[in-house]
């Protein structure tokens, strides 16, 4: 399998430089250059498959033979061995669980399978890499537990400071060994724009052999599109149209949403849920693409202002916003409509969702309400609402069980390296 930069300025690349560049030079993201979907015969078993089968059947199609198939297979057999319960909250409407894995966040698909596929090469390269990554929250916990003392893989975590959850900042902050935490004094943003011009500095590449496990790295999107063929398989026997509703911040996850799409999934309608970070809803209603500084709200792993793979939603349908319109549609919700959400559903179903979560409730609500036809609407549950205790309401969240990792984590003492937003701070740091 091949891969290119969506700016067009570099050469095409194979699947092992692109997990390592992470970046192309031309600073594009890296897309499969062909899609093939996947075979008539896939899709009429899919409902007797399981969601390791799934996966496998649906990694194979993507990377090919750049990976022997039974080391694909022990990959995707061992880095997915969590449950994803498909749970219904209302007639028609279905959260998909994505939290059960070590850190109680979807990022756990693309974290654990990225680590084992990065470990492999490693094996024969005997060679060290540095991960470099930007958390909005989630991501950070997720890619530490996922590398935690792998071999020769050293990773450094960058956050917003003050705008992570407690217990978010507990999992990325307490573990140490090949994990370092840097505390930057910013937004977001600021941090994610650290790690791409750490990735354009020849210096840094050559000397630290930097890689990335962000959602600008493929080897991310690959796994998180394996949840979608999952809960259509449990949806199939329904005969209805399926639509999914996706929390979006730096918009991986709709992108490999829309991926499993171009690879023949039957999905009526994706729906772009964001909160007041609005950037892709005010671009599909007006076809102008502004980015602009994130603002902090409840839901924070979702705070986020330049969405990096708008970039690949734009090359899969070739810069065409009518032609994105097709397949997607936005809206955005404020932290006032969020917190009635989990009031409202709570209330009604005793069913307690993340901030994100709800979020994704609220989209698909507005998708459905406006359907004149029967569908199956599955909004994706992102995160462990654990997670977010201190920022649910109280009556909601004295219900919340915390799981056992995570009691464990919140009692260790937090050590991470506070840091201004300056790229000569963090390139020294790396250097030394």
């Amino acid at each position: 399998m091949q891969f290119y930069s969506t700016n067009h300025k570099s050469e095409n690349v194979g699947l092992e430089e692109a997990i390592f560049r992470g970046l192309p030079q031309d600073n594009g993201l890296y897309m499969p250059v062909a899609i093939n979907p996947m075979s008539d015969d896939f899709f009429a078993k899919i409902d007797r498959m399981s969601f390791r089968e799934i996966s496998y059947e649906v990694s194979k199609r993507i990377i090919g033979d750049s990976v022997p198939h039974s080391v694909l297979r022990e990959i995707v057999e061992t880095a997915i061995n969590f449950d994803t319960p498909l749970v219904q909250v209302e007639d028609d409407m279905y959260c998909l669980e994505l939290f059960h894995g070590p850190s109680h966040a979807f990022k756990d698909f693309g974290a654990r399978f990225m680590a084992r596929l990065m470990s492999f090469y490693l094996q024969k390269t005997h060679k060290e890499i540095n991960i470099l990554v930007a958390t909005s929250g989630d991501t950070g916990g997720a890619v530490a537990l996922g590398f935690l003392n792998q071999p020769g893989i050293n990773v450094t975590i960058l956050y917003p400071s003050g705008m992570v959850s407690n217990i978010q900042e507990k999992q990325l902050t307490t573990l140490g060994g090949n994990i370092t935490a840097i505390e930057i004094k910013g937004t977001f943003d600021d941090c994610q724009k650290l790690v791409k011009q750490a990735f354009l500095d020849s210096e840094l590449t050559k000397k630290k052999n930097l890689s990335s496990a962000n959602s600008i790295n493929i080897a991310r999107l690959i796994p998180q599109s394996f949840y979608y063929y999952y809960a259509y398989s449990k949806l199939k026997a329904k005969g209805k149209p399926v639509s999914f509703s996706i929390p979006s911040g730096n918009f991986g996850n709709l992108t490999a949403g829309l991926i499993a799409k171009r690879m023949g999934l039957p999905v009526e309608k994706f729906v772009a849920s964001t909160n007041v970070n609005n950037v892709i809803p005010e671009y599909l209603e007006t076809g102008k693409f502004n980015p602009r500084p994130s603002v902090s709200t409840l839901s924070n792993a979702m705070d986020v202002g330049n969405p990096s793979n708008f970039a690949r939603m734009a090359a899969l349908y070739e810069n065409n916003v009518d032609k994105i319109r097709e397949d997607v549609e936005g809206y955005y919700f404020t932290d006032e409509q969020t917190k009635e959400a989990l009031a409202k559903v709570y209330a009604e179903s005793h069913y307690i969702m993340c901030p994100h979560t709800a979020v994704a409730y609220l989209g698909l609500k507005a998708h459905m309400d406006k359907k004149t036809k029967k569908e199956s609407g599955v909004f994706l549950g992102t995160a462990h609402p654990a997670k977010f205790m201190d920022v649910i309401q109280e009556d909601i969240a004295s219900h919340i069980v915390l799981p056992a990792s995570l009691k464990v984590a919140m009692a260790k003492e937090k050590k991470s390296i506070q840091m201004a937003p300056d790229f000569r701070l963090l390139k020294d740091f790396l250097l030394k």
